[in-house]
């Protein structure tokens, strides 16, 4: 991987956009943007001896998301390769460099965000570390936000409503990425398990399910099971698994003409009196309640 040849500024058919410091200023105070916008935005297509060095980080955090070639990017000191379809997320005042690379140069598209509520997003979606492989199904969704944000803000940078549009438009990009692409191979595995446990509630909901079953199905311990569900729930799997059952009674009340005996009894709750106290505990109002509440 050749980084030693370096150049600036300056592709053909690039695209490019920095707002002007007054804008960000504005931008960074008003309440529909001061979470997160776009300060700069930009498209390098075949960037040879593309390279920046900022040994003491950047003010915004950045995107890059390498369409084609490869390059690499070295964050306090530890270097990574970018190549196609992977995405690299630099943290504001994080040292870094970032280049193409001289055999195969990368074509790049990239963000600067700023606002109180992007390191919140990537943490949340577990993008703030290495590069992101993004799946072929969100290549698309990048690209084609990219472009609506590039067209918006080249058109209108002035206009507030455009803002808001293209600060919501960059949110959900990154949801979408944090849901498709986003976390390590052990926060994949923790969703595949939680997932599979409750797919097990779920069809199972009508009948009576122990945590040592639910364990034996999923192939993990029960103490393993409790941690991951409070982790990921804020409740322990029974616990939840009571939740469901309370949930799909509350769609049968709403939609059926069943009693209150015979919904208890489809959830495999054998005593209607203990349905009727657990449903009121957890949904707040009693079964006959709840399904004269108006709804729709």
């Amino acid at each position: 991987m050749e980084i030693l040849q370096k150049k600036q500024e300056g592709f053909p058919e690039e695209k490019l956009l920095v707002l002007p410091d007054y804008l960000t200023t504005e931008l960074s105070q008003y309440e529909l943007t001061r979470g997160l916008f776009i300060s700069d935005i930009g498209y390098f297509p075949h960037a040879k001896y593309h390279y920046r060095d900022r040994p003491d980080g950047c003010d915004a955090h950045i995107l890059i998301y390498c369409a084609e070639g490869s390059g690499w990017v070295e964050k306090e000191g530890r270097l990574s390769p970018l190549e196609k379809r992977q995405l690299a997320i630099i943290p504001a005042g994080m040292p870094h460099r970032y280049g193409a690379d001289a055999d195969t140069p990368w074509s790049i598209y990239w963000f600067h965000l700023r606002g109180d509520q992007v390191l919140s997003h990537l943490r949340l979606y577990g993008l703030e570390n290495g590069p992101v492989p993004v799946p072929l199904g969100l290549e698309a969704r990048i690209l084609e936000s990219f472009e609506l944000c590039y067209s918006l803000l080249m058109e209108k940078p002035y206009s507030m409503p455009v803002q808001v549009h293209v600060s919501q438009t960059i949110g959900q990009l990154l949801g979408s990425i944090g849901l498709g692409a986003g976390g390590s191979a052990r926060d994949r595995k923790r969703e595949n398990d939680l997932g599979q446990a409750i797919r097990y509630m779920n069809d199972h909901v009508h009948t009576s399910l122990t945590l040592q079953e639910l364990a034996r199905h999923t192939g993990l311990s029960r103490q393993h099971l409790i941690y991951m569900f409070k982790q990921e729930t804020g409740f322990p799997p029974i616990d939840y698994y009571l939740r469901l059952k309370m949930q799909r009674a509350g769609q049968l009340l709403s939609l059926s003409g069943l009693s209150v005996k015979e919904i208890a009894a489809s959830v495999g709750v054998s005593d209607p009196y203990y349905f009727s106290r657990v449903f009121k505990k957890l949904m707040g109002v009693s079964p006959t309640e709840y399904r004269n509440i108006p709804k729709g």
